[in-house]
């Protein structure tokens, strides 16, 4: 007889667990339902980096620094001081267009740049 009991109880247990098992399977599937009804949304993937813009900012050729001017794509340290040098001697760059006198910069390099840099008076 209380074999019976024992297994009685464990049929008890294995229903509740069932149970449970079915009451959290049901919030899990209709649960999502009833937040999106309250306008809530769930993100489920990270947007791709395209779809979000950086935000741009131009290095101004006429007043940046060493320093700034190395935070321009294939800018490095040597041609950032030969900029500053160029520009000492030789005064502001009226357009973009008259990096092309540094010495280093050719059609090529200036073309990679052009979209990152100003004189503060031009479109690039």
């Amino acid at each position: 007889m209380e074999r019976q009991e024992k297994s009685g109880g464990t049929y008890f247990f294995l229903a509740l667990v069932t149970l449970a098992f079915l009451a959290a399977v049901l919030y899990l599937t209709f649960g999502a339902n009833r937040t999106e009804q309250e306008g809530y949304t769930v993100q489920t993937e990270r947007p791709a980096r395209e779809e979000v813009a950086p935000e741009r900012v131009l290095v101004n050729i006429n007043t940046a620094s060493a320093e700034e001017l190395e935070s321009v794509s294939g800018i490095g340290p040597v041609l950032a001081q030969t900029i500053v040098d160029y520009r000492a001697e030789h005064g502001d760059f009226e357009s973009v267009d008259e990096l092309m006198n540094v010495r280093g910069i050719g059609s090529a390099k200036l073309d990679a740049m052009r979209d990152q840099i100003t004189t503060g008076g031009d479109v690039p």
